[in-house]
């Protein structure tokens, strides 16, 4: 699991990020999240604005994202709640990165159901190209975290990198997804299994096979 500590709050963190502000296009999505809800609950918006603030963070370093400690108060003073407040969002929640992460986040899942189908030769495929699990490499393209599941248990093992998962990897697959994108290209998101769509069954229906053509009534065999 991830390391969810804080990054220093630092002069030169200040520097960087002290004047953080929406810019439009982020200014008006904040302020749609915040009109869902009834007058005096602006606060609840904070999950939405956090997500936004560090989606504007990304565009900013050409990365996935984070949250750094200015970036945080600002989305408290907006929301008009204690920074402490933020922070507990921000720090339970890991879709929110609390250190700055590579251009690619690469978040392997090493629940049972992974594991079990070789989430293990997933991470090892990751450490030969150079990534080590809570670490980003030196050229800023990847940061690799392990997670717990993230509900892809049927077409395991695998990953999700920045906002799209990636199914039924094998280490060779996973590396021509990761070499795609290296390239600038956008791979195919879902699982990587040839013919396969989403999670039917590997080899087609196995059960309810009357009902592909025509709507059988199974209830008498029941």
């Amino acid at each position: 699991m991830a390391d969810r500590h804080l990054e220093p709050d630092t002069p030169e963190l200040r520097a960087r990020w002290g004047n953080f502000a929406f810019n439009a296009a982020w200014d008006a999505k904040a302020k749609a999240a915040i009109a869902r809800y009834p007058a005096g609950r602006q606060r609840s918006a904070v999950m939405a604005l956090l997500d936004f603030a560090q989606r504007q963070v990304g565009e900013e370093t050409n990365t996935q994202g984070w949250l750094p400690i200015p970036v945080m108060e600002y989305v408290a003073k907006y929301l008009d709640m204690p920074i402490i407040r933020v922070v507990e969002v921000a720090s339970f929640y890991t879709m929110y990165n609390l250190v700055p992460v590579g251009r690619f986040h690469v978040q392997v899942c090493g629940t049972t159901p992974c594991m079990l189908r070789g989430s293990d030769d997933i991470l090892a495929a990751c450490k030969q190209r150079g990534m080590h699990k809570g670490h980003t490499t030196d050229d800023g393209l990847w940061t690799l975290t392990e997670v717990e599941c993230m509900g892809n248990c049927a077409s395991a093992p695998m990953v999700q990198i920045n906002d799209d998962n990636y199914e039924d990897l094998t280490p060779e697959r996973l590396d021509a997804v990761l070499d795609a994108l290296a390239a600038g290209q956008t791979p195919k998101a879902g699982t990587q299994e040839p013919g396969r769509h989403t999670v039917e069954p590997l080899g087609g229906p196995s059960t309810l096979t009357a009902m592909v053509d025509a709507n059988h009534d199974y209830r008498k065999e029941w």
